[in-house]
C-alpha cells in the first residue's frame, strides 16, 4: 500500500494493430485447417514455444505505514534491516529517459515517521529481501532450470526491469534479481523509474484528477457501511482504539500483516482478529474502487495495463525489430496496484494482494499453427482470465479483456482532466 502516468513513453504504433489484426487472421486460417469438423482443437502443449513473460509483483515485507495509537506497540529495531549477503547486487537507478534518479516524495513522506525502535515507516526487513530473494528462486527454477528461456546470468538484451521510484520497491527488485541470476550479471543491472507525478504503477490519485474526485469520500463512508462499520467498531473497542482517531480496516490490515510476517504482536486481539480484518479490509478497498465503475478502473490501471498489452503487441508483430523485445519485463509495483489489475482481469481471490506476491503472463506461440497464446498466474497458480475458454488463453480473446480497461495516455490524460475541466468551465 502507497500513500497518496507517463510510463514507458514509447507505445506501440497504431500500425501494429493493423499487423496483428493480419497476423491473426493468417493464424485462424491455418487454424481451420487444422480442426475437425466439430472446431474443436485441443492444443498440443509440447509445440508451444515461450516468447516472453511479464511479471508484475508487490514489495517484500515492510515496516507498517502509520503505527497504530496504543499503550503496547511493535519495537520495529534496526537489526530488522540487515542485509542477507546472498541478495547483495550492484544496480543503477535511472528515469525513463536514461536521466538521473527522480526524487521520491514518497520515500521523504516515510522518513517523516519513526516507528517505536527507530526504524522509519515503509522499510523493507530482512524478512521482505529473502521474500523476494526466494521469488527470484522461484522464477529461475520455472525460466532458467526447468525451460531453458532466460540465460543463467543477467542480460540487458534479455530483461527489462522496471520500478516505482519507491526505496522497498528498488530494493525488493534486487533481491528478486539476485534470486532470479544468483548474482550473476554480463552488464549493468538498471532498473527503470519514473517520477511520482506521472507514475502509472500504481493508482496514481495526485496526477489523475477525476480519478481523485470519483474517490474523495469514499475511504471514509466505506468505513460507514452496514456490516463494515459494526465490526470496525467492535475490533477497535476490543483493541483499546478510540472510534474517532481515522484508524479504518486499511490501518488495521497494514499493521497486522507487518506484525505477523516478522512474528510480532502489539496486541493479542488484533491476532484475533486478523482474518476478519483482512476481509473487511477487502470489502473496504472493492467499495472505494467500486467494480462497476468501469472508469474508475481504467484511471487506476488502465495505462499500466496499456504498457502489458503493448509488449503483447510487439511481440508478435513480425515487424518489430528483435532489439526491441525482451525476454522478460520485471515490473515493481504495490498491492494497490495488483488488486484493480486482478479486478479487471476477472481473477480476484477477494484476498489481500500479500507481500511478494507475483502476477506472472507468459506469451507462447503455436509451432505448427503459429497461433499465440497467453496463460497467466498469480502467486504461482495458475489462472483462467475472464473471456478466456481455458487456462491457455487465445491472444486475441485475453486482449479482448485487457480492452475494456486499457488507457492510452491520449485517452488517460483525457479521461483523468474531465472533471477538472467541467469545474474550472464552471467557475468552481
Amino acid at each position: 500500500m502507497i500513500t497518496g502516468v507517463f510510463s514507458m513513453r514509447v507505445w506501440a504504433p497504431a500500425g501494429v494493430l493493423t499487423s496483428l489484426a493480419y497476423c491473426l487472421h493468417q493464424r485462424r486460417v491455418a487454424l481451420a485447417e487444422l480442426r475437425g469438423a466439430d472446431g474443436q482443437h485441443p492444443v498440443d502443449r509440447s509445440l508451444l514455444e515461450l516468447k516472453m513473460v511479464q511479471v508484475v509483483f508487490r514489495h517484500g515485507a515492510r515496516t507498517p505505514l502509520k503505527q497504530l495509537p496504543q499503550e503496547e506497540q511493535v519495537e520495529w529495531k534496526p537489526q530488522l534491516l540487515e542485509v542477507p549477503p546472498q541478495t547483495e547486487l550492484d544496480y543503477t537507478v535511472t528515469s525513463l529517459t536514461g536521466g538521473p534518479k527522480p526524487h521520491s516524495p514518497h520515500d521523504s513522506q516515510y522518513h517523516e515517521t519513526t516507528l517505536k525502535g527507530g526504524m522509519f515507516a515503509g522499510q523493507l526487513t530482512k524478512v521482505g529481501m529473502q521474500q523476494m530473494f526466494a521469488l527470484g528462486e522461484r522464477l529461475r527454477k520455472n525460466y532458467v532450470e526447468d525451460i531453458p528461456f532466460l540465460s543463467p546470468t543477467f542480460n540487458p538484451q534479455e530483461v527489462l526491469v522496471r520500478s516505482t521510484n519507491i526505496f522497498r520497491n528498488l530494493e525488493s527488485t534486487r533481491c528478486l534479481l539476485a534470486g532470479l541470476f544468483q548474482r550473476q550479471k554480463e552488464g549493468p543491472i538498471i532498473i527503470h523509474t519514473d517520477e511520482a507525478s506521472s507514475e502509472v504503477l500504481y493508482p496514481n490519485y495526485q496526477n489523475c484528477w477525476s480519478l481523485r474526485q470519483r474517490v474523495r469520500g469514499r475511504r471514509q463512508a466505506a468505513s460507514l457501511q452496514p456490516g463494515i462499520s459494526e465490526d470496525l467498531k467492535k475490533v477497535k473497542e476490543g483493541m483499546g482504539i478510540d472510534g474517532s482517531d481515522g484508524v479504518d480496516f486499511l490501518v488495521l490490515l497494514d499493521n497486522v500483516a507487518a506484525e505477523q510476517v516478522h512474528s510480532l504482536l502489539s496486541c493479542p486481539m488484533l491476532k484475533k482478529f486478523a482474518q476478519l480484518v483482512e476481509q473487511r479490509a477487502v470489502d473496504t478497498a472493492l467499495y472505494i474502487l467500486q467494480r462497476e465503475d468501469r472508469e474508475s478502473l481504467q484511471m487506476a490501471v488502465g495505462p499500466f495495463l496499456h504498457i502489458l498489452e503493448s509488449n503483447l503487441l510487439k511481440a508478435v508483430d513480425p515487424a518489430t525489430p528483435p532489439g526491441k523485445i525482451r525476454k522478460l519485463y520485471l515490473y515493481a509495483a504495490h498491492d494497490v496496484t495488483l488488486m484493480p489489475l486482478l479486478m479487471t482481469l476477472g481473477i480476484f481471490d477477494h484476498k489481500w494482494p500479500p507481500f511478494a506476491v507475483d502476477l506472472t503472463m507468459e506469451l507462447y506461440q503455436h509451432q505448427e499453427s503459429k497461433e499465440w497464446f497467453v496463460q497467466l498466474y498469480y502467486h504461482g497458480e495458475v489462472q483462467v482470465p475472464r473471456g478466456c475458454p481455458d487456462v491457455l488463453c487465445p491472444l486475441e480473446k485475453f486482449l479482448n479483456t485487457m480492452s475494456v480497461y486499457t488507457l492510452s495516455p491520449e485517452k488517460y490524460h483525457t479521461l483523468c482532466s474531465q472533471t477538472q475541466a467541467m469545474e474550472l468551465g464552471s467557475g468552481k
